[in-house]
């Protein structure tokens, strides 16, 4: 059969072995997110060492479904007015991240960067979005996935850790989450896929964290549901998701062009640190918490920020909501501000 055909290909068969693995070393020394960075280490590691083992077929894709449906069944009534409220101030940290982006984006231009590969590489918004556009505009794609690759992986291994032992003593404690009632899951796990296949289907952005929220979002706030995630199917989607970022790395990715990535990397974090500080200014402005709005703001995955504002017991909605606010205005901006840029000749 055509659909069981990656069974065959046999690279991929112990990835998840040692991503589980990973996951399980990362959780005894209670490394932040352990399932998502110790299966991402061990198998960066693996295939560092020579062992070419494959991504997981329709790993990401499952793990985003997955923790997009738990995402959505914290989106209650209350929630989601809470996030109305504070609409004006998300709008504000869009808005900044953005304008940050494109300084840092204008600087490396200046340094002799290529302006498309520069602009399609450090834009934060969805790997394969940009991507497309950057195959579209002639830009360096293996550069430009290096890039998203590396930005990904460097903040789940640093803001994490830095959120959890940083500022946990700021935090709240986290709710205890209402027992897992699958009576109401499996129809939200079935409707997600569904959802997300035809999202994919009409060419929307970031089809599987998209598709499935925005299900479980509407049937969480309408219904009043009260429900989760049994915590073995979220380590499983955390695993899925650390083994795919772990794929895009061996020895021939740190050797392919070490002065990009070292820029890569060095962007990475002042970045992170640009951000950081404007979410603090943001947050004595409009007394809200800091760990609250820098990981909102942080350029990374909803993924991430999502699991490290659920175990500080943080607002996950208004997190949530800023991540997909910040994609959506990414997403409407980039390609005619790249034109109107390529038309002043970068001016």
């Amino acid at each position: 059969m055509p659909s069981l055909a990656f069974l065959r290909d046999k690279t991929w068969w112990p990835t998840p072995i040692i991503g589980v693995c990973g996951g399980w070393l990362a959780s005894l020394v209670h490394w932040p997110l352990p399932w998502i960075t110790g299966a991402l280490i061990a198998v960066t590691l693996s295939r560092c060492s020579g062992w070419k083992i494959a991504a997981i077929p329709h790993g990401r894709p499952a793990g985003q479904w997955i923790i997009a449906t738990a995402v959505g069944l914290h989106l209650t009534a209350q929630v989601v007015q809470e996030i109305l409220t504070h609409l004006p101030l998300m709008a504000i940290a869009a808005v900044t991240t953005i304008f940050l982006t494109l300084i840092g984006i204008l600087l490396l231009h200046r340094l002799g960067m290529n302006r498309e590969t520069a602009f399609f590489a450090f834009m934060p918004a969805n790997f394969a979005e940009m991507i497309n556009l950057a195959e579209r505009y002639q830009a360096d794609t293996s550069r430009v996935a290096a890039a998203h690759s590396l930005r990904l992986v460097l903040i789940v291994l640093v803001v994490p850790p830095t959120m959890l032992w940083g500022m946990s003593a700021g935090a709240t404690a986290p709710h205890p989450p209402a027992p897992p009632d699958w009576y109401w899951l499996a129809p939200l796990l079935a409707g997600g896929l569904v959802c997300g296949m035809a999202w994919k289907r009409a060419g929307w952005p970031n089809p599987w964290m998209f598709g499935p929220l925005m299900l479980c979002a509407t049937l969480t706030a309408s219904l009043d549901l009260a429900t989760s995630l049994p915590g073995w199917l979220s380590h499983l989607a955390q695993v899925l998701i650390g083994c795919t970022l772990g794929c895009h790395f061996d020895r021939a990715f740190f050797r392919r062009a070490p002065t990009f990535l070292l820029l890569s990397t060095a962007y990475t974090l002042t970045s992170l640190a640009c951000t950081f500080a404007v979410a603090r200014l943001l947050s004595w402005c409009f007394a809200l918490p800091f760990a609250t709005l820098a990981l909102g703001m942080t350029p990374g995955s909803m993924t991430e920020m999502y699991l490290t504002a659920e175990t500080l017991g943080l607002a996950v909605g208004t997190v949530t909501a800023m991540q997909i606010l910040r994609l959506v205005v990414v997403m409407a901006v980039a390609e005619p501000f790249y034109r109107r840029w390529r038309r002043r000749g970068g001016a």
